[in-house]
């Protein structure tokens, strides 16, 4: 037996438990997906620190102000026009808690009194209000549970007015202290709830990584930096309008997503693609990878199936090595692209990039199909071999793919480059499939293909 064969057999005796979410891993750590994280909501929290640290005192109010405002408007069109429901909550948030401050305490936040209650208040309930929405649906969210959040923010804001009546006692335990080590504006219960608010905000981008989930992270650091600054004042302000503009931001970042990612596996798209060939220098290696037998894949086991598969595959795409890039251009198709790469450095990256698809097996939830079941009037026929359509599906499902390669040419077109990676992706196909083929230099003669496949031992 050789080496690819002991491992799928392996694979068949022990298939692992299916996890929704472990075929479309990537790594949390990887400088790419850092990027994501920091760019450009990060760097616009980065910038505002320093430009307010050097020259907040100098800036008008009316400056401040129309700032605030113009980005809330902002944030809070775009968020209702794209149907963005956790940014548009998040923002309706921000805005009462900010316009709560300014109403009752003003610009200065005294040592006790209605001011400071209310303070206090809004920097208890709003991460409160930002971990309620964590669990909030990004669209679809149905009226009911739309109306309820409306209904808890107004029993929040109700709240809030009763407990800063002057007449009303002090209520305690608003800013009792837990540890006296740390001097902050903000009551240390509230400290407590903000880095739980992060926390969680942080384990949705590290899960999911969408531009809504970092978005919201950041904005909620912003606001905390707000408060910290004393909330209506003329630096809070400031900041509570940089946190309206992370939202806002984030929503440009998820159409960004939308054009030039493939949602479903989380690769770049084939418009990434397009624009990432147009600045190709020689040398470079272009790969189309495609999956073997998806459409049987598709009509034997069905769509959700043949969806998770695609995961499945772009997940270890994802993790190619040798610096290559990987895209979905379409389908059950993938590209990846080598820069600064020649096929002779590239092979033994994508020989290991088959293995590693082969060897990984997908496991299947569903036993007989429905349709597939034998009638009860089956039971009473005379006993016979079952047909094949009534076996039970396998507990793990094989996925393998071929695989054509080409190298650039000095002054050759990247069109003809991708022709010829086609090419040689259809000749892996007639060649049995769960192979790769290299095309030959046209420079070089006759073809000569390098084929690897699964006969390896």
């Amino acid at each position: 037996m050789n080496l690819s064969s002991h491992v799928h057999s392996a694979v068949l005796r022990h298939p692992p438990e299916h996890n929704e979410y472990s075929d479309r891993s990537v790594n949390p750590w990887s400088l790419r997906t850092l990027k994501s994280v920091f760019v450009p909501a990060g760097v616009i929290l980065l910038g505002a620190v320093l430009l307010l640290g050097s020259t907040g005192q100098v800036l008008p109010p009316s400056g401040v102000k129309f700032f605030y405002y113009a980005v809330f408007v902002a944030a809070l069109l775009l968020a209702w026009r794209f149907h963005s429901t956790r940014i548009l909550f998040s923002a309706v948030v921000l805005m009462l808690g900010h316009s709560g401050i300014e109403a009752i305490a003003g610009t200065k936040i005294v040592a006790a009194g209605p001011g400071r209650i209310v303070f206090e208040a809004v920097a208890l309930l709003l991460p409160l209000d930002y971990i309620l929405l964590t669990f909030f649906p990004e669209r679809g969210a149905e009226r009911r549970t739309l109306l309820a959040f409306l209904a808890l923010l107004f029993f929040e804001s109700t709240a809030v007015l009763v407990f800063a009546r002057p007449e009303q006692p002090d209520f305690s335990l608003l800013h009792f202290h837990l540890v006296r080590v740390y001097q902050s504006r903000l009551p240390q219960p509230a400290l407590v709830v903000f880095v739980v608010a992060v926390c969680a905000q942080f384990v949705r981008i590290i899960r999911f990584q969408r531009p809504v989930d970092i978005g919201m992270f950041w904005s909620l650091i912003a606001a905390w930096v707000g408060l910290e600054a004393g909330g209506a004042s003329k630096l809070g302000t400031a900041y509570f309008g940089v946190a309206g503009f992370i939202l806002a931001s984030s929503i440009v970042e998820t159409s960004y997503s939308l054009a030039y990612k493939d949602e479903l596996t989380g690769l770049d798209s084939r418009r990434a693609f397009n624009d990432a060939i147009l600045g190709l220098k020689h040398p470079y290696v272009i790969a189309a990878v495609d999956i073997d037998h998806f459409k049987r894949i598709n009509d034997t086991y069905g769509h959700d199936t043949g969806d998770h598969v695609l995961r499945l595959v772009a997940s270890r795409l994802a993790r190619v090595t040798g610096g290559g890039r990987p895209f979905r251009v379409g389908g059950e198709e993938f590209t990846i692209l080598f820069a600064g790469r020649t096929t002779a450095e590239v092979a033994d990256h994508l020989e290991l990039l088959r293995m590693e698809i082969e060897s990984a097996s997908f496991h299947i939830r569903t036993g007989i199909e429905r349709r597939k079941n034998p009638r009860p009037s089956d039971r009473r026929a005379p006993a016979r071999k079952p047909r094949a359509a009534s076996r039970p599906a396998p507990s793990a499902l094989a996925v393998t793919v071929s695989i054509g390669a080409a190298g650039s040419l000095p002054k050759m077109n990247v069109y003809r480059i991708i022709q010829q990676a086609d090419m040689a992706l259809y000749r892996a196909k007639e060649g049995g499939r769960n192979r790769i083929e290299i095309a030959a230099s046209p420079s070089a003669g006759p073809r000569k293909e390098k084929t690897r496949g699964s006969t390896l031992t």
